[in-house]
């Protein structure tokens, strides 16, 4: 039921990719266009993976991450972004439209919610930098085409950087679980900062697909790396010259009535103009948000980390003191948030604890910390003491669904992002003093990963548990339709489906969810029962399977 209202949600909120703007904006939503008439957007093609516009660059590496180098002001860099990503964008305009029409197909029902997009997003445009909506601006000039003008497909590219916030809003939903730590000093090998993160954000297969490594060398401001996908200049997970570094994990948050600053712009913020966390405080300081979110610092200059936990209504900053390590999962922890109701809930109520409490565990056990040690943590599929979750249970720390894992040394300006599948592929370095260099110089023809760093990808991507995952993923999604749809079932795939993940939770209650509808009660108790001795992530989850079973035996 969680699963379906979230999608549902999402569509109402990402239905601007495929629908003109309903309500008129005033022309000062644009940007100031000058000179846009004198810059060069005609790329080069090289060959199927090499494309470039002067310096900047769009290459894809051996492990099939794409490499973006972009400079410039803002205008020059949307623009020529745009340009140099176009098909990334479209396959990521064309993975949201593709769940969209699946989820909801009726067109009378898609009109009238791009009437609600509109609305909601009214007063977006008031809450992005001039400079933003510039960025924004030249890289809406490449999406697909519309039957529209550009004004729409502008405001349909500004709105998308509110998704990743609407997303999060319906936490309630529990939609994603990123975790997130830091660790210093006595926790590492070398007693320097590193940091690692694990972004949980899942739309579907396709979206994930085509990750960007994009080194921006912007006009105003510090260089920086951000990974991230096409279409977006907001920043989920990145380091700057300066060797800070941002990441963001959603918190508990009301569905929000209108759009404000949307979180990955004020991460991006950061990312340009901070050198340390002071200043990273106050530029989020000055910003008003329409979701809860905790975003981790990490300073090279100041050899620590600290959160900065921002709401609608409330600002708070959380530091460790006498300690060398900061975790961080999707709960607050601030003195500003230690009576917040709804703070209190999500950890009562959801999975937050249970990932924080294991990470905890995890670093416990890695107490000198190497970059191979980081991603190992990264990828941990188990529960607390090692107990068996089943594979994409949303306690783990690796759930299986992830847009990418990353990793930061901030004093070595090192960075390591996964490549496919999850953050299971390798964990692919790159150095940004050198890679910008490089870049700089011009006429780069060859990756700049730095391949020797580089981490080798975990060995269960070739097992055989990886296989019957993937093939329980497959059958979960057609036994799911034909719920959905109340088509028949073979018992002998409801037994597949389990025993493909035997330990999972949910293949237990879907089997009970098909035989409920079918009035096979008997049946229906006994594999909601089976669910409900598994480990169940929410106390909300474990409501609807005692519910279940109890009117499962009225039935009988």
């Amino acid at each position: 039921m969680m699963y379906r209202l979230s999608n549902i949600l999402i569509f109402l909120f990402s239905t601007v990719l495929i629908s003109s703007c309903s309500i008129q904006k005033p022309f000062k939503t644009f940007p100031d266009l000058t000179g846009i008439e004198n810059i060069d957007t005609l790329r080069v093609q090289h060959n199927d993976s090499l494309f470039s516009i002067g310096k900047n660059t769009l290459l894809k590496n051996e492990y099939g991450i794409w490499e973006l180098y972009l400079e410039g002001n803002a205008l020059e860099r949307g623009l020529k972004g745009g340009s140099l990503t176009r098909e990334l964008m479209h396959i990521q305009e064309e993975a949201i439209m593709s769940k969209i029409q699946s989820l909801v197909p009726k067109e009378g029902y898609q009109k009238f919610l791009k009437k609600v997009v509109a609305f909601f997003n009214r007063k977006l445009y008031l809450h992005v930098t001039e400079e933003y909506k510039a960025e924004i601006y030249g890289v809406s000039r490449f999406a697909l085409e519309k039957d529209d003008n550009f004004a729409s497909s502008y405001l349909q590219s500004l709105y998308l950087h509110g998704a990743h916030d609407i997303g999060h809003a319906l936490q309630d939903l529990m939609l994603v679980g990123c975790t997130s730590f830091a660790a210093w000093d006595s926790k590492t090998q070398d007693g320097q900062l590193m940091l690692g993160r694990n972004f949980d954000f899942y739309v579907n297969d396709e979206f994930a697909r085509e990750k960007i490594v994009a080194f921006i060398n912007p006009e105003k401001g510090h260089k920086f790396m951000m990974y991230t996908w096409g279409g977006m200049i907001g920043a989920v997970s990145g380091m700057n010259e300066k060797g800070l570094s941002v990441t963001i994990n959603a918190g508990k948050s009301n569905i929000p009535l209108m759009a404000k600053t949307p979180i990955s712009l004020v991460a991006r913020e950061i990312l340009q103009y901070a050198e340390t966390t002071v200043e990273a405080i106050e530029i989020a300081k000055k910003k008003e948000v329409f979701v809860s979110e905790a975003i981790m610092i990490g300073s090279a200059r100041e050899q620590k980390a600290l959160l900065i936990e921002v709401s609608p209504r409330n600002f708070g900053v959380y530091e460790v003191e006498n300690a060398d390590e900061l975790i961080c999962s999707n709960h607050f922890q601030s003195a500003e948030y230690t009576g917040d109701r709804r703070n209190l809930k999500t950890i009562e109520e959801s999975h937050t604890q249970y990932r924080f409490d294991r990470m905890e565990e995890l670093l416990s056990q890695n107490d000198k910390l190497t970059p191979d040690k980081a991603a190992a943590i990264l990828r941990n599929t188990e529960g607390l003491e090692g107990s068996k979750l089943g594979y994409g249970n949303e306690k783990a720390i690796n759930q299986l669904l992830a847009h990418h894992g990353i990793l930061f040394k901030p004093d070595a300006r090192k960075v390591w992002v996964s490549a496919n599948p999850y953050q299971l592929g390798a964990f692919v370095a790159y150095d940004l003093v050198a890679a910008f260099q490089k870049f700089e110089q011009g006429n780069v023809a060859e990756s700049v990963a730095d391949i020797a760093e580089s981490i080798p990808e975990a060995d269960f991507v070739n097992s055989k548990e990886f296989r019957d995952y993937e093939k329980f993923r497959k059958l979960n999604e057609e036994i799911k339709y034909a719920i959905s749809s109340e088509e028949n079932i073979s018992e002998k795939k409801l037994d597949q489906l389990i025993l493909l993940n035997p330990y999972y939770w949910k293949a237990y209650s879907m089997a009970g969810q098909y035989y409920f509808q079918k009035r096979n009660f008997r049946k229906a108790v006994i594999y909601f029962k089976q669910a409900l001795h598994r480990e169940v992530p929410t106390s909300l989850d474990e409501q609807y399977l005692e519910k279940m079973i109890k009117k499962s035996y009225r039935k009988l």
